[in-house]
């Protein structure tokens, strides 16, 4: 390169165009702090593309499988296939609980639209005929569980049906099902025993999350909840292709078949159980025609006195459990859920059998008689004098007995025969004459007889009932007088009337003391549990329930006796106080009558006003060794003993002996 310029001056020795300025110093292209931090960019855009390209790897080859089925699976729908419920056989294998086949609306809340998802909610339920409301509430509240679906309706109609196929574009997330509905062919028979199925509730859900799954149905009362575990079964599972609106694009694959559900075996004779319902019926409206208007209610137990197997249990009023299959309407339901209706109704979900509580009357005087013989305060044939009246106390209490006219000396046989309240009277003053010790033990024996405690019925829900004691008014009363135990209350204790409180149930488990000679049996009504076969085949027995072996009360046998020979007497004898019912029935029954006090609160009544509950306890054949049946009985409001509860007693036992009583007397006794 020359170093001149074109008119021959020397070039400048910079590479510039301009000639170097003094005052400026010189700039470099890359000084060596940009290129430190040059270098510290590179490196950490290396790295991050690094940690890409290996989570990229990872993501690909590494769990590729395992991403690739869980994106099929988005695709697929899991669907839980619901096992028939077991059925419910009586003591002769009829059945009468079962399944038929019905169809299910269900809703995934996930495959609803956002933009309008409340028009398809209404929409649905009014193709439904489902309450809106309550539909858009349920969508609401399982917004954060979209995985399960809601039942929106079972027992869905054929119309409704083809509508949802034909616009099922209309209706995403909607899903038609098979679904099982319990069938009662006995209707409202044993309601109270055999309980109902419902959806399961969140409290239910807590308590068992691995058993049971949102939208399943359970057991919720009555043998349904007690044999839950054995009637469910075990649920299936299938799988359905739908697409991204949850619209089903191919079959239903079935992945694992439903287990169908045990069936029960009970003790209860369904005959006999319609015999008692009839025959509690007819106390209901024999008690009305004898002007006990207000008899509105009552109870009905039978038992083998061997072993405490329930026959028959019928609870008045009653209900339908048929009301709570498919969607419940709330309105029928609102009795057995609502308290003012139930009120109004007279508590149809109540079993009076086992929840019911009533002063038992004179049906409490076999308890009375054997308590004074094992104090050895009476003698098995002593006589002590039937009064008209007898006065008691420092304050000459009167009392009185319910036959004005009878004045003559009795042995407990006569005694219990003709109901003589001024004979018990006496053996109650004993035991108050006997100081503290002597005031509670006709309680301890009434509790070795099994009152104030669980019968031990294998279904639950018991009332203990109440046995009143010294104690007992200590604790429960503030004033002196009322917490003092005075001679009235063991009086009025020796004839079942004040305080006492029984159970039907424990009742019908005393008298089946006095039957079977001393020995305290436990009911029960379930049987066995069985593997559901065809019909014509023997079933195989999955479980069986033994019930508690019966256990000795420690009774004098002679004492035993004489009660017995005075419950025939009560039902035979011309001064029997239930003769005129049984004395024509073809086989000996041996029982007792009662007409018990009660405070019953009536509109238009002043307080404390006072309705006889009407009671019969017995059993037959009463000539043998082993009778075969104990029946009791009780008609709230029904008046005299023997005028409801003995002529509804009677019924029953003439459809277990196929025999029919050839006339009937009614007349007024206690």
């Amino acid at each position: 390169m020359s170093t001149h310029t074109p008119y021959g001056e020397p070039r400048a020795p910079s590479s510039r165009f301009l000639p170097p300025d003094p005052g400026v110093e010189a700039p470099y292209r890359l000084t060596p702090g940009l290129a430190f931090r040059v270098g510290i960019l590179g490196v950490v855009a290396l790295a991050v593309f690094a940690v890409l390209f290996f989570r990229l790897w990872s993501l690909q080859v590494l769990s590729g499988d395992r991403y690739l089925v869980a994106a099929q699976g988005n695709q697929l729908r899991s669907i839980r296939i619901e096992a028939p419920r077991g059925t419910i056989l009586d003591r002769n294998g009829r059945v009468i609980v079962d399944n038929v086949a019905g169809t299910a609306v269900k809703l995934w809340v996930g495959d609803l639209p956002k933009s309008r998802r409340y028009a398809v909610i209404k929409h649905l339920a009014e193709v439904l005929r489902v309450p809106p409301l309550e539909l858009a509430k349920q969508v609401d509240e399982r917004s954060a569980d979209p995985l399960n679906p809601i039942t929106v309706k079972t027992a869905v109609g054929e119309d409704q049906v083809a509508y949802l196929y034909e616009h099922s574009s209309e209706f995403p997330g909607v899903q038609i099902q098979q679904t099982y509905l319990r069938h009662y062919p006995y209707q409202s028979l044993a309601a109270q025993v055999l309980g109902y199925v419902g959806e399961v509730s969140q409290g239910e859900l807590d308590r068992k999350p691995r058993l049971y799954k949102p939208g399943d149905k359970v057991g919720k009362t009555g043998v349904e909840a007690n044999q839950d575990e054995y009637l469910r079964g075990e649920a299936g599972q299938a799988e359905i292709r739908v697409d991204s609106l949850g619209r089903p694009q191919g079959p239903i694959e079935l992945r694992r078949e439903a287990r169908p559900g045990n069936a029960v075996r009970l003790t209860i004779d369904i005959e006999l159980q319609r015999a008692a319902e009839r025959a509690l019926r007819y106390g209901i409206e024999t008690a009305r025609a004898n002007k006990s208007y207000y008899a509105d209610g009552g109870a009905i137990v039978a038992l083998d006195p061997s072993d405490g197997a329930v026959l028959a249990m019928a609870s008045s009023p009653t209900y339908k459990p048929s009301v709570y299959v498919g969607r419940v309407n709330p309105k029928k339901i609102e009795p057995l859920v609502d308290d003012r209706a139930a009120e109004e109704k007279n508590y149809p979900g109540i079993n009076r059998v086992t929840s019911g509580v009533y002063p038992p009357g004179s049906t409490w005087k076999p308890v009375t008689a054997l308590a004074a013989m094992q104090e050895h305060m009476l003698q098995p044939y002593q006589a002590l004098q039937c009064t008209p009246t007898a006065t008691y106390g420092l304050d000459k209490q009167q009392f009185r007995n319910w036959d004005p006219y009878v004045n003559q000396p009795m042995t407990l046989v006569e005694a219990l025969a003709r109901s003589c309240d001024t004979y018990f009277y006496q053996l109650g003053y004993q035991f108050y004459l006997e100081g503290d010790r002597g005031r509670s033990r006709m309680q301890q024996w009434a509790r070795t007889f099994g009152f104030g405690v669980p019968t031990g019925f294998d279904l639950g829900g018991e009332a203990v009932g109440l046995v009143p004691t010294p104690a007992w008014r200590k604790q429960h009363f503030t004033s002196d007088w009322d917490r003092a135990w005075n001679p009235g209350n063991s009086i009025q204790l020796s004839i079942g009337q004040q305080d006492v409180q029984v159970t039907p149930l424990q009742m019908a488990r005393f008298y089946a003391m006095i039957a079977n000679g001393g020995k305290l049996v436990t009911p029960y009504v379930v049987s066995q549990v069985e593997t559901a076969v065809p019909t014509g085949q023997s079933p195989v027995v999955e479980q069986r329930f033994a019930p508690d072996p019966p256990k000795q009360a420690g009774v004098d046998p002679a004492a035993l006796q004489v009660v017995r020979d005075g419950l025939y007497s009560a039902t035979h004898s011309t001064y029997g106080t239930s003769s005129g019912v049984f004395a024509s029935f073809p086989v000996p029954i041996a029982g007792k009558t009662g007409t018990a006090e009660k405070v019953v609160q009536f509109a238009g009544y002043p307080a404390g006003h006072l309705e006889d509950q009407s009671w019969w306890c017995g059993y037959g054949p009463a000539l043998t060794e082993a009778p075969r049946i104990v029946v009791c009985a009780v008609i709230e409001n029904g008046g005299h003993g023997s005028t409801a509860a003995a002529p509804a007693a009677l019924r029953v036992f003439e459809k277990f002996f196929g025999r029919k009583a050839t006339h009937q007397t009614l007349v007024s006794t206690d």
